[in-house]
Order: C-alpha cells, then structure tokens, then sequence
C-alpha cells in the first residue's frame, strides 16, 4: 500500500519537471535563442519549431518501445534516472550558450538532446501512475500532480523574473552584457528539476526487476504492442477520440513551445514582459482547470472538451487581428482558462470510453496517440511563418489544429454516465 509520503513525492515531479517547458521551451530560452542567438526572430522562431519537430519525431519513434519495456521489465526507475540525468546535463550546457550567431547548432543539439530525454522520462514517470495511486484515486492523484505542474513553473518563473531577468544587478554578480542572466535559467532549471526530482527516488515504490532482459522486455513489449494496435481497431469510437485528442494536444503542445516567440516577435514583449505574461498564463490556466472541474461531472467529458476548444478557438483567432499589446494579454490570459480542461476532460473521456479490461492498454494507446503527431505543430509553425514570413501565419495553424481536433470529436459517442 502506497503511503501519502509516496504519492506526494510522485506528484512534486511534475513541480519539477514543469520548469523545464515553461523556461526553456517556451519563454525564456526560446526567445533567447531567436533574438539573442539565432538574431532573427521571425526566422530563429521558425529554426526552434523544426528543431522541436524533429525531436518530437524521435519521441513518436520510441517512445511505444519503452512503454513497451515499463510495462514488460518490472522497474521503471533506472530508466527514469538515466532520462532524467541526461535532460539535466544538455539543459545545464545552455549555460554556454553566449549571445552570438556561432552558437546555434551547439544550443539545438543542446535542446534536442534535453527536449527527446524529457519525453522518455514522462513515458517511465507516467508508467507508474497506476502502481502509485491508491485504489480509486487514480484521476485524483494524476490531477494533483498536474496542478502542481502549473504552480511549479509559475515559481520558477517567478525566481527567474525576481533573480535574474528583472533586477539591474542580477544574482550572483551575473553581468547582462553577454547574457549571462538569461544564460542562468538554464542551470536555475536543470537545479530545480533535479532537486524537486529527488523525492521520487527516495519515497516512490518502484515495481520489482523481473530479471527480464532489455532485449526480452523490448521483444514482449511489442509483441504486446501489435496485439494492442490489432484489438483497438474494432473499437472505432475509440479511434477517433485518440485521433481527435491527438489533433487538439498537438495544438497544445505547439502553443506552449511557440507562444513565448510570437509575444516577443509580434507584440515585442521583453524578456521581462513575457515572464509576467508567462506567470498570468499559469494562474489562469490552473484556475480554468479547477473551476471546470465540476462541468465534467455535470454535463460530461465530450461537451467540457468542446467548451474548452470553442474557447481556445474563439480566444486564439482573435488575438491573430490585433496589434495592441494590452488587448493581446487580455486576449492570450482568457485563452489560458481553457487550456486545463481541454487537457483534464480529454483524460477523463479516454477513461470513459475504454473498456474496464483494457483501460491500461488504452491510456498506453492515448498517449502514442499524442507523441505521434507532437512534431507536426512545430513543423506546420515552422513552415507557414517562413512562407509568410510571419508569426501570425505560424499561429493560424495552431487555431486549425484545434478545429480539426474537435471536428473529428463531434463524431465520437460518450458513453452513458449512469
């Protein structure tokens, strides 16, 4: 039996992991790089969404392998620690990422290393939600982690705002002229990611080695895998929830790693802006996930999900046709309610819709779902702001994600709630 100290220490690593996309993909280190480094920030901007595209593509290519060797090799831990160590190690590297065009291909493998190891550690750490959970507070705990996730990065945020982006002397005698403060988030990340990662380690049971070997646990893995893919394709309903949640997460996703870049390049946001911009996004997105909460008992997962979207929709399209930044900020923190219980409802109508006998294998399936498609934002990003030579191009394709996400939903059918 799982202890609260178990559980508490496997949700904090969501506290410490947040840290990581909200600083470094999304809005600090992101902007650095393309106005910084790269020194273009409309073109630096379309380089960073191909650079997360194709490590996106590498997590949708291996991630089903390892989730494979969780589900057959018994422990998750070691794998989870080597993910962690190496995520740590690229993100502390960027500290020597000076202001300076030669620097690029050093911070995109950098990034890519970091952002590919940060996926698979999600595959080990989420693998052992089931096992972590007591018996019918599975959603609860998944949610609480998920809470702590946004006040996570909101603190990092705000230590990176309060220590090194805003003062005029920045901590530790750390000079401006070559960056060396926005450099320091970098390791300020890798050092929060680690330290909150520790309890885990400490207090989280991990299931036993079953003296299975990698090339054993990879060969039953996708044994089981195949089966899996060969089952799921006689529950349509099911099909097209995953392939729907995979189009709007993917809107998700691209949202978070981009949005810093089109506030800095559009609306010319500093980097001190864009902190406190990051910081009303984490409160309105935690609100929205907890004030929603009840519409999802009270009229269903489906229609909460479809709330959510017409949101990010109407919320997203709007901020495409104007150029004031006030407006803009409005416009982007009422966009942030609607992010959480897109997210939330989504996982509570997988739960739903799965049959009781292959709920694991379907969240395993709901999640390859998710990472198959991840590099396709970025790239669509990537690909209509250098054609258009704008940013505002690169996020209409988010808005189309979105609507393409929820018009594949409308022809999905919840299940009675009874």
């Amino acid at each position: 039996m799982t202890t609260r100290r178990a559980v508490f220490s496997w949700c904090l690593y969501d506290w410490a992991n947040s840290a990581f996309n909200t600083v470094i993909g999304t809005f600090v280190f992101s902007v650095y790089f393309a106005r910084g480094i790269y020194g273009d920030e409309t073109a630096g901007s379309a380089v960073w969404g191909f650079t997360l595209g194709a490590a996106g593509l590498v997590v949708a290519v291996t991630s089903p392998v390892l989730g494979a060797i969780a589900d057959c090799g018994g422990a998750r831990k070691p794998w989870l620690g080597v993910f962690v160590a190496l995520t740590l190690l690229a993100t502390a590297l960027l500290w020597y990422a000076t202001p300076d065009r030669s620097m690029v291909v050093f911070v995109l493998t950098c990034v890519v290393i970091a952002s590919i190891a940060f996926e698979l550690a999600n595959v080990f750490y989420n693998a052992m939600l089931e096992d972590v959970a007591p018996p019918g507070m599975i959603g609860r705990v998944s949610g609480w982690a998920w809470g702590l996730g946004y006040a996570g990065g909101l603190c990092c945020l705000l230590v990176a705002l309060i220590g090194f982006i805003q003062p005029e002397q920045p901590l530790f005698g750390l000079s401006k002229e070559e960056s060396e403060n926005i450099r320091a988030t970098a390791v300020l990340v890798a050092l929060w990611f680690g330290l909150f990662s520790v309890p885990l380690f400490l207090f989280t049971p991990d299931m036993p080695a079953n003296g299975m070997s990698i090339r054993k646990a990879v060969t039953a893995g996708l044994a089981q895998l195949v089966q899996t893919l060969r089952d799921v394709r006689h529950y349509r309903n099911i099909v097209r929830f995953l392939i729907a949640s995979a189009l709007y997460r993917d809107g998700l996703v691209t949202l978070f790693a981009m949005g810093g870049l089109y506030a800095a390049g559009t609306f010319g946001m500093d980097f001190e802006e864009i902190l406190i911009f990051a910081i009303g996004l984490n409160v309105t997105a935690g609100l929205g996930a907890f004030g929603f909460a009840w519409l999802d008992d009270a009229v269903g997962s489906k229609k909460t999900v479809f709330v959510a979207l017409i949101g990010l929709i109407g919320f997203g399209a709007a901020t495409l046709f104007i150029s004031d930044k006030t407006v803009f900020i409005a416009l982007a923190l009422g966009l942030g309610i609607f992010v959480g219980p897109a997210q939330a409802a989504s996982r509570s109508l997988m739960a739903r819709l799965s049959p009781n006998e292959l709920e694991t294998e379907m969240f395993g399936l709901y999640a390859f779902a998710g990472k198959s498609v991840a590099f396709l934002g970025p790239i669509f990003f990537g690909l209509a702001t250098e054609a258009f030579d704008s940013q505002r191009a690169g996020m209409a394709t988010i808005i189309l994600f979105f609507v393409a996400g929820g018009a594949v939903l409308v022809t999905v059918r919840e299940p009675s709630r009874g």
